[in-house]
């Protein structure tokens, strides 16, 4: 579990096959798990400010894959002892989300970001969500995209300051949010009136 409040802005010193080899201050264990933009991986070897990690092929086909080139977010998994400041993240990649425009307005950054239709139905105004490791709080929902409001601290301090209209990126719904929704689909195709009434009265 994570927090989506990125540690730091690592450098990627390669990606070949499947083995991602960052360099960063943070300095893992061989075994841990570590969110890299997002995406829950384990560490495979560590070498003085460098460690590896695995990446299958098949998670490179359902992430945003042109991101991990330079620089990426990571995030060390949560101990018990640690505050959670963000909401909880799996490290799950539901979709990928595309950037449809970029704007300042006054003291703050809004993000409009056009997602699948199975990922804007988790998602719940001021709801939280996922967006490359960061967490983050749904300001708007629309047919086909949702708004972001990114503060000046958040844009500064993450790879936010980056991005370009049109780039990909990683979208994780919240996890509550996506649990409820399969439950009560599921419920739903043999619930019985008397059912729906005791829900919605609330016993």
């Amino acid at each position: 579990m994570f927090s989506g409040l990125v540690r730091e802005i690592a450098t990627v010193r390669d990606l070949q096959n499947n083995i991602l080899t960052l360099q960063a201050q943070y300095q893992p264990k061989i075994g841990d798990s570590i969110a890299v933009n997002g995406v829950c991986l384990t560490v495979i070897s560590t070498s003085n400010n460098y460690f590896s990690l695995e990446l299958s092929q098949e998670t490179q086909k359902n992430i945003a894959i042109e991101n991990y080139k330079k620089y990426v977010h990571i995030e060390p998994a949560l101990t018990l002892q640690d505050r959670l400041d963000g909401h909880i993240v799996q490290g799950h990649i539901d979709g990928i989300g595309e950037i449809a425009s970029i704007k300042n307005n006054a003291n703050q950054i809004e993000f409009i970001i056009q997602a699948p239709q199975n990922i804007l139905l988790l998602c719940v105004p001021k709801g939280s969500i996922s967006i490359d490791g960061i967490s983050l709080t749904l300001t708007a929902i629309y047919k086909d995209s949702f708004k972001l409001v990114i503060i000046p601290h958040t844009y500064k301090n993450t790879l936010f300051h980056t991005y370009k209209i049109r780039q990909r990126v990683n979208i994780e719904t919240d996890m509550f949010v996506r649990s409820i929704y399969h439950l009560l689909t599921r419920q739903q195709k043999s619930m019985s009136w008397l059912d729906f009434d005791s829900q919605a009265l609330g016993f």
